[in-house]
């Protein structure tokens, strides 16, 4: 009898060791299960990580494809102050585009300036423009033009239609008192059949109708005029100026008489003498607002 329970408890224990391997290889496969899908979470999270960074990469990329180099500027018309930023590599005509978007001014109508005249075709960065440079703009909208002009046209065709039945400027007593002097010895040398822009110094060498020197200064970047004489120099907003007339001078075609009307009426006129027959045009245009192309 013993030896039959000695035999049974020996066929009990390979049975128990069986349970608890089974049971061990459960645990063990929902271990294996529980870190298989640990793992696939850690996965999911690293791809959403990757998704996230490359979606930076992304964005950080075009910011670097459209990130141009800026030059801060103070754009000026018309009393309106506009700070600009711009790339450096653009240029004139670029620019004048953005101040149409800014002004409503048509990039024709626009002189701007910066040390001069700006040109079209170079870059802001092959004229040296820095940070906080002043771009002065000068000039007119389509509306304001028409409003303008239309009464200035008008007055010219009045003014031409006068001169039409009247003697010669040039003969009238008044004006040839000034004329008898003769030329002034420092007059600027003319050029007859040529019509040239505005020169980058003032005219001088000429006379006003007291018979003293005169010069004129055409500050583009103020919108003035300044006439400029010994005793002193009136600085006139070209807006105000209302005509300009101008006539040839008898035995001396290659210059001008001409006047500037600062009043209402012909008594507000001021006459200037010997001015050379290739800048009348261009100073008739740049004071009566029609704009010259460069």
């Amino acid at each position: 009898m013993a030896a039959a329970s000695a035999s049974a408890e020996e066929v009990d224990e390979p049975g128990m060791e069986t349970e608890a391997q089974k049971l061990e290889l459960c645990c063990g496969d929902a271990g294996e299960s529980n870190s298989s899908a640990a793992g696939k979470a850690l996965e999911m999270d690293q791809l959403h990580e990757d998704s996230d960074i490359s979606q930076a990469s992304v964005s950080n990329g075009g910011d670097s494809e459209t990130g141009k180099e800026l030059v801060e500027l103070k754009i000026i018309w018309n009393k309106n102050k506009y700070d600009v930023k711009f790339p450096l590599d653009s240029t004139g005509a670029d620019l004048k585009e953005k101040i149409h978007s800014l002004t409503g001014l048509p990039p024709t109508m626009q002189k701007v300036m910066f040390k001069g005249l700006l040109p079209e075709e170079k870059t802001l960065r092959e004229i040296k423009v820095t940070n906080g440079a002043k771009i002065m703009v000068v000039g007119s909208t389509i509306n304001d033009v028409l409003a303008v002009n239309t009464p200035k046209e008008a007055a010219q065709q009045e003014v031409k239609s006068e001169e039409n039945k009247k003697e010669p400027l040039c003969r009238q007593k008044q004006h040839r008192k000034v004329l008898d002097k003769g030329k002034p010895e420092d007059v600027m040398p003319s050029v007859k059949g040529v019509q040239e822009r505005l020169p980058t110094v003032p005219l001088s060498g000429m006379y006003n109708k007291t018979g003293g020197k005169v010069r004129l200064t055409f500050k583009l970047e103020q919108d003035q005029l300044w006439i400029g004489t010994k005793e002193r120099t009136e600085k006139i907003p070209m807006g105000s100026i209302k005509n300009v007339v101008n006539e040839p001078i008898e035995g001396h075609e290659d210059y001008h008489m001409m006047a500037f009307q600062l009043g209402p009426t012909e008594a507000s006129y001021y006459w200037v003498y010997w001015v050379p027959t290739q800048y009348v045009d261009a100073i008739k245009d740049t004071v009566l607002g029609k704009w010259q192309y460069f």
